[in-house]
C-alpha cells in the first residue's frame, strides 16, 4: 500500500493551533518535529538507556500527516492550505510550505531492519527473527530479539552490562523483577540463565505486544511471565500489585534521573539480601546513583564500566 506524506513548515507556537486543524479536516495521527526541550516530567517518563539529545529550540516546527496515495487527496490538501493561509493572519505560522513524499508503507515499517544485525555479548549471541544462525554458532546461547516499537535489543552498553550482571547473580530459584521492561530482554536472559520466574513493569503498553512476541521467538511461555503497565514509582496500585519483598532480584535499565526516585521504592519489593542492578547511568551520574543507594540502605557490591557507561549493583540488608 503506498501513502503519501505530507510536511507542513511552520513554528512552535503555531503547531498545537495546526495540529487541531488537520484533525477538524478528519486528518488523525499528526506526526510533530520540533526542538523544544523535553520536560522534567516527560523525561522521568522515558524508561530508556539514552536521554534523546537535541539541539538549541530555533522556533520551528514540522508537522506531518498521511493520506492514502490511490486516493484523490486534492481537496483535502486545499482545505489544509486554506485553513493555514487563514491562521497566518492572525498568529505567526512561518511560511506553511507543504512537502510531499510517497511512501510505501514498509518503508516506514521495516527499513530500521537494515541497521540490526545479529551480534555477540561476550559468547552469547543475539539474532533478530529475520536473520539465520550461521552453523557455526550452533548450539551456542541464542536469544532471538526483535524491538519492534518497544525499546532493547541488547546492542547498547548500559543493556549489555545489566546481562552480565544478571549472568553473575541469577539463578534456578530466582524470582525476578524487571522494571522498564521494554522489549523484553532482560527478562529474557534471566530465564535463560535459568530464573524461576519475573514479573516486568512499563509504562508503554507497546511493550506488552513486544514481550510476547519475543518469548515466543525464544521457546519461552509468555503465560509464565506478567507484564504490568503502568509507574512503580508513584503508583501505589502499581506497587500492590508488583508484591513487597517478594524478588530475590530488580534489575532497571533507565536513566539515572529515573533511578534516584525508583531506589527507594525498589528496596520494599526486593526480599532481604536481595540484590539490586542498575544501569543507563552516564559516568558523571555514578555518584548521585551510588549516594540514592546509600541513601535507601543498600550495600553498594558493585560498580562496572563500559563505554561512557555505568551499572551499580547493590545488596538489601538481611
Amino acid at each position: 500500500m503506498k501513502y503519501n506524506r505530507y510536511t507542513i513548515k511552520t513554528t512552535t507556537q503555531a503547531e498545537d493551533v495546526i495540529s487541531a486543524t488537520l484533525m477538524d479536516l478528519g486528518i488523525e495521527g499528526v506526526e510533530i518535529e520540533d526542538k523544544i526541550p523535553l520536560s522534567d516530567r516527560e523525561k522521568e517518563a522515558m524508561f530508556v538507556d539514552i536521554l534523546p539529545q537535541t539541539a538549541d529550540d530555533d522556533g520551528v516546527a514540522y508537522l506531518s500527516f498521511y493520506l492514502d496515495a490511490d486516493e484523490d487527496n486534492a481537496p483535502v490538501l486545499q482545505s489544509v492550505r486554506e485553513e493555514l493561509e487563514e491562521l497566518k493572519s492572525f498568529m505567526d505560522a512561518g511560511d506553511c510550505s507543504i512537502i510531499a513524499t510517497e511512501l510505501q508503507d514498509e518503508d516506514y515499517l521495516n527499513n530500521w531492519k537494515q541497521y540490526f544485525h545479529q551480534f555477540y555479548i561476550d559468547d552469547i549471541l543475539i539474532v533478530p527473527s529475520w536473520e539465520e544462525v550461521k552453523k557455526e554458532d550452533e548450539g551456542k546461547m541464542v536469544i532471538h530479539i526483535d524491538p519492534g516499537t518497544a525499546f532493547g535489543t541488547g546492542m547498547h552498553e548500559t543493556t549489555q552490562l545489566c546481562i552480565r550482571e544478571l549472568r553473575r547473580h541469577v539463578d534456578r530459584d530466582t524470582v525476578l523483577l524487571d522494571v522498564g521492561t521494554g522489549s523484553g530482554i532482560l527478562s529474557i536472559m534471566a530465564y535463560k540463565f535459568g530464573a524461576k520466574s519475573a514479573v516486568g513493569t512499563d509504562l508503554d503498553p507497546c511493550a506488552i505486544e513486544a514481550v510476547r512476541d519475543n518469548m515466543e521467538k525464544n521457546g519461552l511461555d509468555e503465560a509464565g511471565f506478567e507484564l504490568i503497565i503502568g509507574n512503580i514509582i508513584d503508583s501505589k496500585e502499581i506497587q500492590d500489585e508488583v508484591g513487597y519483598e517478594r524478588y530475590d532480584i530488580v534489575v532497571a535499565n533507565i536513566l539515572a534521573e529515573v533511578l534516584v526516585p525508583l531506589t527507594p521504592v525498589v528496596v520494599r519489593h526486593l526480599k532481604p539480601g536481595g540484590i539490586y542492578i542498575t544501569s543507563g547511568i552516564i559516568e558523571d551520574k555514578e555518584q548521585t546513583v551510588v549516594d540514592a543507594f546509600k541513601a535507601a540502605g543498600l550495600e553498594v557490591t558493585d560498580v562496572e564500566h563500559q563505554g561512557e557507561w555505568v551499572s551499580v549493583t547493590g545488596r538489601r540488608g538481611k
